[in-house]
């Protein structure tokens, strides 16, 4: 046999060891990151007294894959779509909160007498939560399905975005000593550009793959599937600059969007929670006793700072942004620690030669103690929140309440044209910068791809028409939206009937957008011909009206666009309800819960559960495989395994969670029915109360909770018994049922 790869006896080690911790935390009734980070200490490098592993960059790569699924995981439960649902809320909380952080770290810096770099890149490593170890807790500790929780989870997507552009602006400054408009405009435009690219793109494909291969994928081939293409985007996103996290959140947000989001995130889970626990096994094997001691003031200070800083300031942030007092303050308890980003900031700062050597694992062990303080941190916000409500004034707190209200209920004042105007603008912006992002993404590909092949084949100036042909085919479905669509719709009629003022101004805005249409004709024409630019303005305009006026365009437009349309909005076609949305005028929400596999409520009506007068919720929906009951009835049964929709609160919500928790049969324990069923031959004595009685007439199932197979012949032959034939004495009838039943069935049988 040959000799065990390391890696094999390094996943053994530290998957027992953190097993074994966390059965131990569970039982202290403690979270689990926590005892997964004990775990990595114990089987890490610094501590001496236990074995430690010796392949450390595979644990690395691996605990990189569970960040992966993680991210995964949350873009099918929170994706883009959401998040832009949300409004500007997410966002306005996110720059806050960051820019809150960046000045504390700053200042921190400036306490203990750093160098402006390393206070900037201080700064910017505190800027950012943890996404994964948040989502992580959440799950811990239940609380996904509150309230709150999707505002935190909207930021933190929001926070490593901008962190993008963050690390940009702390290059920038690192090489140049100030920051780049261009640089920083040419970021912006490149991220938003892979943004609506990746979500256009893969909206379109990959729900009308699942759908035409439906019929071929089970669950085996689902998960290969979904996770190649989680895979396929991290290596996309790698490839032009972005984290691999990203990456896999796009796509946990494409597939969000289809109808097998449910039994994907289903699939995925127990390799996220696999490659989740060695994620944080991982960080547990930063922790270095050493480091601890020598820089145990800066260490300790940052944390404070971290922790302290993220309650105020992201409590402040959510409050001003429109959230209740509630909500506002659990999520900056939520925020109080540091993860991933911080480390890449940090390790960018290293690679740029700008920052000290101690900055690193500062920030590394800051990060593990934050990590260990976060769940403590969001347990302590709820008294935390009733003590600022006992100290705040009633009417303050009134205030507060009201003017959160008022922000969530704002309902636009416009009315008449200048509503027709909104609804123009909004929409043909919208349209006009996701087809524009299309059409750069066709340039983009033909000529770096087509021209060279087609100049290859064909030689220079053939090629180049070769070329400029398949990238004017492919363009023009994109062209004609950005030019006519909408100029027909009621909006538009609307505002060609509000005067001639405003008829001038759609003229002029639909001449904007015919010039916009003749500058990408323009671009490749120029790009591609060797003549006068004057003829490329005259042909550009001659194909711009060309492309207006060709059914086929048409034709073809509506129909990608009715495909991309019918993709995003094919969850909620299928559903009534949408999970996740926040009825925002009340503190009420609405949730999903899973009913355990083991639970006592199966077989159950929703008026035996009684969950409206006991728990104070409301079942909107069941969703059973690909089954969904939208507005079910009393009489709807529920059954391990399904998801139940549920309007309420967090409280209500919380106890229902609690209760199915609690209602559960304990594996292995005496209340679990698990009692086998038995096939027994009994023969009918004279006695037997069953003589001269017909199968039906007996009642048989539920007077002795046993089921009659079939009577044994005296050829030995089994017959189906006849319901309607009387037993006779003598009768040998074969019987399944639990031998509890089966016991009693002879002696009332009189059986031999």
């Amino acid at each position: 046999m040959g000799e065990l790869p390391p890696l094999v006896s390094d996943l053994a080690y530290i998957l027992i060891v953190a097993g074994a911790v966390t059965i131990v935390f569970k039982r202290l009734r403690q979270p689990l990151v926590l005892g997964y980070i004990v775990a990595g200490f114990l089987a890490g490098p610094h501590m001496p007294y236990t074995p430690s592993v010796n392949d450390h960059t595979g644990i690395g790569d691996w605990s990189q894959i569970g960040v992966i699924f993680m991210m995964f995981s949350l873009g099918l439960e929170f994706s883009v779509k959401k998040i832009a649902r949300m409004g500007l809320k997410p966002i306005a909380s996110a720059l806050l909160i960051m820019a809150c952080m960046v000045s504390v770290g700053s200042a921190v810096g400036l306490a203990f007498g750093w160098g402006s770099m390393d206070r900037m890149f201080l700064g910017g490593m505190l800027a950012m939560s943890s996404t994964t170890i948040i989502y992580k807790v959440f799950g811990d500790l239940g609380l996904s399905n509150r309230k709150f929780a999707s505002s935190v989870l909207s930021v933190l997507v929001l926070e490593d975005i901008l962190g993008i552009l963050l690390m940009v602006i702390l290059s920038t400054m690192a090489v140049s000593n100030g920051v780049s408009g261009n640089q920083l405009l040419g970021c912006i435009l490149r991220l938003a550009f892979f943004l609506v690219l990746w979500f256009i793109v893969g909206v379109w494909l990959v729900p009308v793959f699942l759908r035409r291969a439906r019929r071929y994928i089970n669950a085996e081939t689902l998960v290969v599937v979904c996770v190649g293409l989680c895979f396929l985007m991290v290596v996309i996103a790698a490839g032009v600059g972005y984290s691999a996290a990203f990456g896999a959140f796009m796509m946990g947000s494409i597939l969000a969007e289809t109808l097998e989001a449910e039994r994907i995130d289903h699939a995925v889970t127990p390799l996220k929670d696999l490659f989740g626990a060695i994620f944080f096994v991982s960080v547990g094997m930063l922790v270095d006793p050493m480091v601890l001691l020598q820089y145990w003031l800066p260490i300790l200070v940052i944390s404070l700072a971290v922790v302290v800083g993220q309650m105020v300031f992201g409590s402040l942030s959510f409050l001003v942004t429109g959230n209740s007092l509630h909500d506002s303050i659990w999520g900056g308890f939520s925020l109080t620690q540091i993860g991933e980003f911080a480390f890449i900031i940090a390790a960018l700062g290293q690679s740029l030669h700008v920052t000290s050597p101690f900055l690193y694992p500062v920030v590394v062990a800051v990060s593990i103690l934050t990590t260990f303080i976060t769940p403590y941190a969001i347990r302590l916000a709820d008294p935390a929140c009733r003590l600022v409500q006992r100290l705040l004034p009633a009417d303050m707190t009134e205030r507060m309440a009201e003017r959160g209200r008022s922000m969530r209920e704002a309902i636009p004042t416009l009315s008449g044209v200048g509503a027709a105007w909104n609804g123009y603008l909004r929409a043909i912006l919208v349209q006009s910068g996701a087809y524009l992002t299309l059409c750069v993404a066709f340039i983009l590909f033909s000529f770096a791809t087509l021209l060279p092949l087609a100049r290859h084949l064909l030689t220079h100036w053939p090629g180049n028409i070769a070329c400029g042909l398949v990238t004017l085919l492919l363009v023009s479905p994109c062209v004609r939206p950005i030019v006519m669509r909408r100029s027909h719709s009621a909006f538009a009629q609307e505002i060609l009937g509000a005067g001639r003022m405003h008829a001038l101004c759609f003229r002029v805005v639909g001449l904007a957008r015919f010039a916009l249409g003749c500058a990408i004709i323009y671009y490749i024409l120029n790009f591609l011909s060797p003549f006068w630019w004057v003829w490329h303005i005259m042909a550009s305009v001659a194909i711009t009206l060309a492309i207006m006026s060709s059914r086929w365009v048409k034709w073809l437009s509506i129909k990608l666009e009715r495909t991309f349309m019918q993709n995003l909005r094919s969850r909620e076609q299928n559903s009534a309800t949408e999970y996740g949305r926040c009825l925002m005028g009340h503190d009420l929400h609405i949730a999903r819960v899973e009913v355990p596999h083991n639970t006592r409520w199966g077989g159950r009506t929703l008026a035996q559960l009684s969950l409206g007068s006991s728990e104070h919720i409301n079942v909107v929906a069941v969703i059973r495989g690909h089954l969904r009951i939208n507005i079910p009835s009393a009489n709807n049964c529920i059954y391990p395994g399904d998801i139940i929709e549920v309007a309420g609160d967090d409280t209500s919500i919380g106890h229902l969670q609690s209760r199915l928790s609690q209602e559960v049969y304990d594996p292995g324990g005496e209340n679990v029915p698990h009692n086998t069923l038995s096939l027994k031959r009994i023969k009918l004595g004279e006695e037997s109360t069953l003589c001269g009685h017909t199968l039906a007439e007996t009642n048989f199932r539920t007077r002795y909770s046993c089921m009659v197979i079939g009577r044994e012949m005296e050829n030995g032959e089994l017959a189906i018994v006849e319901p309607q034939r009387p037993f006779e004495a003598g009768d040998i009838l074969w019987v399944a049922g639990e031998d509890e039943y089966l016991r009693l069935l002879r002696t009332v049988m009189c059986n031999e």
